[in-house]
C-alpha cells in the first residue's frame, strides 16, 4: 500500500478535508478514464467521477487497507458505473443506435477510423446490451481484466465471470446475426 494514501486516509477519517483533496487528485484521473467507459456524456460523466468520490468518502471508514486504494476505488468506481447503466436501462425503451447502422459503414473506413470514433461505436453497440452483459465485456475485454479481477471488481464469483462472458458474448454475436452481419468464432 502507497504510504502517501494511507497517511491521506488517516488524515481523512479525522476530518482533515485537505487530505481527502489530496486522494481525490491523485486518483480522479485513473477514476475518469474507467469511467469514460460507462459514458461518453461529459455532464453524465463528471457526475459519476463526483458520485464515485463521495461514495468513497462516506465508506472511508470500511477501507481495510489489504489491497492498495487505487484498487478500492476501482470497485467502487465500476459499481457507480453499473447502476447508471442499470437506471439507464430501466428509463429507455429502445435502443438509441439500429445496428443495420453498423452495415452503412466501409470495410475500409473501418479500417480508418480514428480510435475517439471507434470507441464511440463500441459504446453504441454494447448499449444495446443489459448492463450485467456490458460490465462483463467492458470489464474482460475492453480493460483487459483476468477472470480473478473481474470477480473482484463486481463481486461476482469467477464461475458467474465466466458464465456471465459467456451469454453476453452469445447476446451480442445474435445481434450482429439478426442485423445480417457474419462474425467469426
Amino acid at each position: 500500500m502507497d504510504p502517501i494514501d494511507t497517511e491521506d486516509i488517516r488524515g481523512s477519517l479525522k476530518g482533515d478535508g485537505a487530505a481527502y483533496a489530496r486522494l481525490v487528485k491523485r486518483h480522479q484521473a485513473k477514476v475518469a478514464s474507467q469511467l469514460w467507459r460507462f459514458t461518453r456524456d461529459k455532464a453524465h460523466h463528471e457526475e459519476l467521477v463526483q458520485d464515485v468520490f463521495v461514495e468513497a468518502f462516506f465508506s472511508l471508514k470500511t477501507y481495510r487497507g489489504e489491497a492498495p486504494f487505487e484498487h478500492w476505488v476501482a470497485k467502487i468506481t465500476t459499481a457507480v458505473g453499473y447502476r447508471y447503466w442499470k437506471n439507464r436501462t430501466k428509463e429507455r425503451q429502445d435502443p438509441s443506435v439500429p445496428l443495420e447502422e453498423w452495415l452503412q459503414i466501409p470495410a475500409d473506413r473501418v479500417e480508418a477510423m480514428e480510435p475517439t470514433e471507434a470507441a464511440d461505436l463500441l459504446h453504441r453497440l454494447l448499449d444495446r446490451l443489459q448492463a450485467r452483459d456490458r460490465l462483463v465485456l467492458m470489464l474482460r475485454y475492453v480493460e483487459d481484466l483476468t477472470v480473478e479481477e473481474t470477480a473482484a471488481r463486481t463481486g461476482w464469483t469467477q464461475t458467474m465471470v465466466k458464465v456471465q462472458a459467456w451469454r453476453a458474448r452469445k447476446k451480442l454475436k445474435r445481434l450482429f446475426q439478426e442485423a445480417g452481419l457474419e462474425i467469426g468464432q
